[in-house]
């Protein structure tokens, strides 16, 4: 399929832009003309300032893209289906093509080609075409950080990780990025995800029987607050030059790492063989 494809768009989620980084896509796409396109960047950064001038010079300096197959990988639920829409309903101004949702998993196949650009027979150009594709998680995630971070802007099924877990993370964040004023409306600065959840309980009604705190409903929907900007928007990610190189080099040790494990597997399905060969 990729020998009919002239260009990768490959999404990444802005608040993770490391995290969302999937090492597949270095090997498998490497020496293809590639894009890369941080989407959800309005839930990465409140009140974000666009360089207008630099925007204007990167939308001149563009080649022509008629007559093209374009190809959108990225990690589950990072909003390749949503960029597919906007650029149908940018270019053609039709509604939806690719369903959508919170939870990753939407997009189950790939998809047959999306126009996003229509022919000109007076000219003679040609359409432009999108193919949409199923997220690709990561082969292996290196420490439990990563999996918090991807599990928590949604890359990751909502069942894989306690609630509580994820809202004590986003806890450690929210104080470390925005403070607790973000939160103040339910419980003073605290570093103590149960008095946390227990207040947001209070305040919305997250009650069992007796009065009980329902913590994990609480949890549950303090995740789903700031997924939609309503909790901070900030970065999870260490976005600077030595963040990134440690994220490249924890790759190679994992790639590393990976290697040898396949290696030993092989030697010991090799010897499973012969021994079975030797029996009968």
């Amino acid at each position: 399929m990729l020998s009919s494809i002239d260009l990768i768009i490959e999404c990444r989620d802005y608040r993770v832009p490391l995290t969302s980084r999937n090492p597949l896509f270095e090997q498998s796409l490497a020496g293809r003309e590639r894009v890369i396109v941080y989407t959800k960047r309005d839930l990465g950064s409140h009140g974000l300032a666009v360089d207008k001038k630099r925007e204007t010079q990167h939308g001149l300096a563009h080649d022509s893209l008629t007559g093209s197959r374009i190809l959108i990988v990225g990690m589950p639920n990072v909003g390749k289906s949503s960029l597919l829409n906007a650029l149908r309903m940018a270019g053609v101004n039709r509604g939806k093509a690719a369903f959508t949702g919170a939870q990753p998993g939407i997009t189950r196949k790939i998809a047959s080609g999306v126009k996003i650009v229509d022919p000109d027979p007076e000219t003679g150009t040609e359409g432009v075409y999108l193919v949409d594709t199923p997220g690709v998680f990561v082969p292996f995630v290196p420490d439990t950080e990563s999996m918090l971070k991807l599990a928590l802007v949604g890359s990751v099924k909502d069942t894989i990780i306690a609630p509580t877990t994820l809202a004590d993370y986003l806890l450690f964040h929210m104080n470390l990025k925005v403070g607790g004023r973000v939160y103040g409306e339910y419980c003073g600065a605290t570093n103590d995800v149960v008095e946390f959840l227990e207040g947001v309980c209070r305040k919305t009604g997250r009650l069992g029987k007796g009065g009980v705190p329902d913590l994990e409903a609480a949890a549950l929907w303090v995740v789903q607050r700031w997924r939609q900007g309503n909790l901070g928007r900030f970065v999870l990610d260490e976005v600077e030059v030595d963040g990134l190189e440690r994220k490249v080099a924890e790759e190679v040790r994992m790639s590393v790492s990976q290697a040898r494990k396949q290696a030993k597997d092989v030697q010991r399905m090799r010897a499973k063989t012969k021994k079975s060969d030797s029996m009968g």
